[in-house]
């Protein structure tokens, strides 16, 4: 514990001299411009074009020590909240037993043996086959990744298809096909009420069933990456050793190529349930399958009453793609987003590299103190190039619909599920704009979601 408190102290400790020199700098340049005034003012023009140059100096300067003294308080309480999570957390899990007692190689190998299911959620595309040969070519092993292709809908055609793969997979079909019956404006959303009950029934089978400790969950409509294997069975141990993660998925809400870095290897926490080819474990199937909803379980699985203040791992290159513009939300998104998200095509070995740095205690003060160390800048000098550096720059937003305005400036998703915007990190969205790193972010001291924005 002392060593850890030691540890945040030189975190924290590491901004004070940033903001030191930068109250000297600042303090040295406004003494110069008085020295010019005194020298230089020989008329009544040149002293009133000074007093004004030096006055907007100063107004900047008072506007830029109060966001700089904003941030050292907010990291202030973030170091004493921490301290308090920290000693909580020892309850639920032990950080240090963790990382201590596994070596580097061991932490990332220990999972090599495991056999992750994989749920293939299908219906009534043919084009499931696109799906399954590449899963099958990218698979590094049967017995580690056995494939379970879940079919709902009773149709032929895909049935066909998924039995011509033989042994290589092993098709279960869904028994329920009956009409469920509604009322007035519920009727237009029946397809979303049979693939909650398709989910819920899979789900079922693939952990009291199939007995299988984890998953990952794929739609018959999705492309994967070639690391979309190595990427998953990296990142269990790190899914298993914290408990306040509860997913790992292969998708970024805001991954279209021009809002991203060119550099797979990033991943992120992230308080949005992003689906669209994820991981869980039993222990969360054992927490859910009571109150699975009769729709939408997708959004259900946002609200508050399930997240519990858990995040996921999501990476900055999509290692899925849908492929599928035909659907129950017939296409609402595929135009307009989807079509534009890029599918990495690089292979990263995530399994022989330490990602111990996803872990909350280690990664959520590295991010507070990047996101809000940032340069902050206005919407309208980030759009139009009016910044004379290349620094990563943070915008503030106080109100959903400030949010709502610059997401849609900038070409983001910009809808709210329970609070949360998409791909966001206590209430941050970090994506890239014209090749430049930038944070829409709340204010520095943020303390939780409102469930009413959406």
């Amino acid at each position: 514990m002392d060593e850890w408190v030691d540890s945040v102290c030189l975190q924290t400790n590491s901004v004070m001299p940033w903001i030191f020199v930068t109250l000297v700098t600042r303090s040295k340049q406004l003494k110069g411009a008085s020295r010019d005034l005194e020298r230089d003012c020989s008329t009544n023009q040149q002293i009133t074009q000074q007093l004004s140059r030096l006055e907007a100096e100063l107004q900047q300067f008072v506007k830029y020590n109060s966001e700089l003294l904003e941030s050292l308080r907010f990291y202030e309480k973030q170091f004493h909240q921490l301290l308090k999570e920290n000693v909580i957390q020892k309850e639920s899990y032990d950080k240090d037993v963790f990382l201590n007692s596994l070596n580097e190689n061991e932490f990332n190998s220990i999972e090599k043996d495991a056999a992750i299911g994989v749920l293939v959620i299908a219906c009534s595309r043919t084009s499931v086959k696109r799906n399954l040969d590449q899963l099958l070519r990218y698979r590094p092993s049967a017995k580690q990744f056995p494939i379970i292709v879940s079919q709902d809908c009773g149709h032929e055609p895909t049935t066909k298809i998924i039995q011509s793969y033989g042994n290589n997979l092993t098709l279960i079909q869904q028994p329920d096909l009956s009409d469920i019956p509604l009322k007035g404006k519920k009727k237009k959303f029946k397809g979303y009420y049979k693939i909650a009950r398709h989910y819920g029934w899979a789900l079922k089978q693939m952990f009291h069933d199939f007995h299988f400790d984890t998953i990952i969950v794929v739609e018959d409509d999705l492309d994967i990456s070639p690391d979309f294997f190595e990427y998953f069975l990296a990142l269990l141990p790190v899914l298993k050793a914290d408990s306040t993660l509860w997913c790992v998925s292969a998708w970024n809400d805001n991954g279209k190529e021009w809002l991203i870095a060119n550099d797979p290897e990033l991943l992120y926490r992230t308080d949005f349930f992003p689906g669209l080819g994820w991981m869980m474990r039993k222990n969360l199937w054992s927490e859910l399958e009571t109150k699975w909803p009769d729709s939408f379980w997708d959004d259900w699985f946002r609200q508050p009453a399930q997240r519990k203040d858990r995040a996921c791992i999501r990476p900055e290159v999509s290692r899925t793609k849908t492929f599928g513009k035909i659907g129950v939300s017939r296409g609402m998104f595929y135009d307009k987003h989807l079509k534009f998200f890029k599918l990495n095509d690089k292979f990263v070995q995530f399994t022989k590299k330490d990602l111990s740095y996803l872990l909350k205690d280690n990664y959520d003060l590295e991010f507070i103190k990047r996101v809000y160390g940032s340069v902050p800048c206005s919407l309208f000098d980030l759009i139009w190039n009016k910044l004379d550096h290349t620094d990563s720059v943070r915008i503030t937003y106080n109100t959903m619909n400030e949010f709502k305005k610059m997401a849609k400036a900038l070409g983001l998703m910009n809808d709210f599920k329970s609070g949360v915007p998409r791909a966001g990190y206590r209430g941050i969205v970090s994506f890239v704009f014209k090749g430049r790193r930038v944070y829409l972010a709340p204010p520095a001291d943020w303390k939780a979601y409102n469930s009413s924005w959406s």
